[in-house]
């Protein structure tokens, strides 16, 4: 249940279009559901804003199917992270109506309370190398599916400087900026003292030996010296959606 539909019955109730128990009756279905293995949270998206998530990583695909057959059942938005291509095959074949990303690896349940449109302001996701666009895919995917507008500007990174100097008018527009880096991570230092947003970083595990799996980069981010850079966990493109979602949607809290 999200805040449209509560909103909708509640007011469906006030006119006496509903009777109480119908209403308590609907509003008592989308409590967490006990799979045994996992416990789905049918309230995530009127509590937070955003859909139940899972983490696909480490999941079969099996297990999977009955957490998203259980979110369609309450009529819910399901996601799902980090899903290759076999398991996601699977999971397509099980359920025609999620959707498939490859380039982000996300699997999408919608349902017929799906995003809610934000009608102000964008969500620009700019990507320094082309090494980096699984991750900078994910951001942009969840932004997306969040109702967010995104723009996606890649390939810009610190080595060929004009490449991102020539977008300024381009990041000025934008409400809030996510820069997905690898490497020593510099680019979100770079985009940070070219605005007046808020600037999300995300490292990346890109990168050679001294790079350490993306450790370099998430340092080098966490010690920006240019202000208004928050900095999300390396590869987490997901994280970095959601926080860019909740403040481009503040104006409507």
């Amino acid at each position: 249940m999200n805040r449209t539909k509560l909103l909708e019955m509640l007011q469906a109730l006030s006119a006496g279009q509903v009777s109480v128990e119908s209403a308590v009756e609907e509003i008592a279905r989308y409590p967490a559901g006990d799979l045994g293995f996992a416990v789905p949270d049918g309230h995530r998206s009127l509590r937070t804003g955003h859909p139940e998530t899972i983490f696909g990583e480490g999941k079969d695909a099996n297990q999977i199917i009955e957490i998203l057959k259980h979110l369609a059942h309450l009529e819910q938005d399901g996601l799902v992270t980090r899903v290759d291509e076999a398991k996601a095959q699977q999971i397509c074949e099980a359920m025609p109506r999620v959707r498939w990303l490859p380039q982000s690896r996300l699997i999408h349940l919608p349902s017929s309370n799906s995003r809610m449109d934000v009608q102000h302001g964008h969500i620009a996701v700019i990507c320094a190398g082309t090494s980096d666009l699984p991750v900078a895919a994910e951001a942009a995917d969840v932004a997306d599916i969040m109702g967010n507008q995104v723009i996606r500007i890649n390939d810009v990174g610190v080595a060929g400087l004009h490449r991102i100097l020539s977008r300024t008018e381009q990041l000025r527009a934008a409400r809030v900026l996510i820069v997905v880096a690898g490497m020593e991570g510099a680019l979100p230092s770079v985009v940070a003292g070219l605005v007046n947003r808020p600037v999300i970083a995300v490292p990346t595990s890109v990168g050679y030996g001294a790079n350490l799996g993306g450790m370099a980069a998430l340092l080098g981010m966490l010690n920006s010296c240019a202000s208004g850079i928050s900095v999300v966990n390396i590869d987490n493109g997901y994280g970095a959606a959601i926080q860019a979602s909740l403040i481009n949607r503040l104006d409507e809290i």
